[in-house]
């Protein structure tokens, strides 16, 4: 392998968190002769989407829908790579375990380092049964290959939740409205 080309994986899961790891790989550490492979990891045990929630019992017309809307969705992330003229391709895969399939998968696609986003909760949270660990933890600790975690900012986080509570309220006020027209 040419020691200029270097194949980066960025693992995308179509969060805010992975959207600022791509743009951070853009800016701090993908350089001239790079390839990227965009890899998003589907659950199969429902279908997960931004406005979905879970379904129980997909029908082929959703699983179609489901791919297409997650194709669609990593194509708009890979937006400041084509900006960048970096190139890249997309990598889907479904499977209901997503961390142990990702680090297979970069196994399989044998990249140089793999990039990734996080909100550095991961291991700190725990619940009744424990540990509670992260992707990004799981990965750090069986990828064969260098990963990197690129931290969420605090500032970005805390702006996301005040825009999630602003929508909240918004909802709330118009079932509210919608209560009292009844």
């Amino acid at each position: 392998m040419d020691s200029g080309h270097r194949r980066i994986a960025i693992a995308v899961d179509l969060s805010d968190e992975s959207a600022y790891a791509l743009r951070w790989a853009v800016h701090n550490y993908l350089r001239r002769g790079d390839s990227v492979i965009l890899l998003h990891v589907r659950p199969t045990s429902g279908l997960y989407g931004a406005d979905w929630g879970s379904l129980d019992e997909p029908t082929p017309k959703t699983e179609e829908d489901c791919d297409a809307f997650a194709s669609s969705k990593v194509e708009a992330l890979a937006k400041p790579l084509a900006e960048a003229g970096i190139p890249y391709k997309l990598h889907i895969v479904k499977d209901h375990d997503m961390k142990e399939r990702l680090c297979l998968e970069i196994e399989r696609l044998g990249p140089n380092a793999v990039i990734m986003g996080s909100r550095g909760f991961g291991a700190v949270r725990r619940n009744a049964k424990g540990r509670l660990g992260s992707v990004s933890d799981y990965c750090v600790h069986h990828c064969v290959c260098p990963v990197v975690v690129v931290r969420y900012p605090d500032d970005l986080a805390a702006q996301t939740e005040k825009e999630e509570e602003k929508e909240e309220m918004k909802e709330e006020m118009k079932e509210d409205e919608d209560v009292k027209d009844a």
